[in-house]
């Protein structure tokens, strides 16, 4: 699919790395909207409507935390792929943990950007509510829309982040079984990572959140080993 045309958001203080990014983004086709401050980052994404975010944590007036928190107040669906820098290692953890979908280290190559950013632009673009095909899984008495990223309880709806829909979908297609810390990491996030693994907790707290009105549904957690799902699941 030809995703030349979206829209992204990059907020970025840098203004030679910005321009660099921005300028690699827009001949393989995208429309860039860059700021170097959070303020303006946000006053942006309110005022306009992004396939996808690129957010450096450190940023004058307004940290990329925040930003990320703001968007997320506005639209719980768009990708957000945080810039961190190498040696701020909890940067990497805070910044899954409030939302956002994946990051990137500095320094990194536009080769690695721009395949993160058609991966995710593949699964946000890609979706549907009504698509007849869509994967789609009965967990107790939710019903669990993974394209759309929807989490449906009867009428009330929750729309997962990309991550927590990857997790839930993993437990999905292996109820009650045990399944280790790095299986998961690695089909899920692609690499057994440590600081990853420290933010996989917070995604499983998550889920238990969403699913703890079905007193059936449990996640456990098997300690020193990695998890449970049980759950009585079935599938489209």
């Amino acid at each position: 699919m030809n995703y030349q045309g979206e829209k992204i958001l990059l907020v970025e203080d840098d203004q030679t790395l910005n321009f660099i990014i921005k300028d690699n983004l827009e001949q393989n086709g995208y429309q860039v909207t860059s700021t170097v401050d959070g303020e303006a980052a946000v006053k942006a994404f309110k005022s306009g409507r992004f396939s996808l975010c690129l957010l450096d944590v450190m940023l004058p007036k307004k940290d990329g935390f925040t930003v990320a928190k703001d968007i997320r107040q506005i639209d719980d669906h768009v990708p957000i792929i945080f810039l961190t820098a190498r040696s701020m290692t909890e940067d990497r953890i805070t910044g899954l943990t409030i939302g956002g979908d994946d990051y990137i280290t500095k320094p990194f190559s536009m080769e690695e950007l721009l395949l993160k950013i058609r991966i995710f632009l593949k699964r946000s673009l890609n979706t549907s509510d009504t698509s007849p095909d869509q994967v789609y899984f009965k967990i107790g008495k939710f019903n669990f829309y993974f394209d759309s990223l929807i989490l449906d309880d009867r009428g009330d709806r929750k729309t997962l982040t990309y991550k927590e829909a990857e997790l839930l979908r993993y437990f999905c297609e292996n109820p009650n079984k045990v399944l280790s810390r790095s299986d998961i990491l690695k089909q899920v996030w692609g690499s057994d990572d440590y600081y990853l693994g420290r933010s996989l907790d917070v995604f499983i707290s998550r889920l238990r959140k969403y699913l703890g009105s079905d007193d059936n549904i449990k996640i456990l957690n098997l300690h020193g080993i990695g998890f449970r799902f049980n759950a009585a699941i079935s599938r489209n």
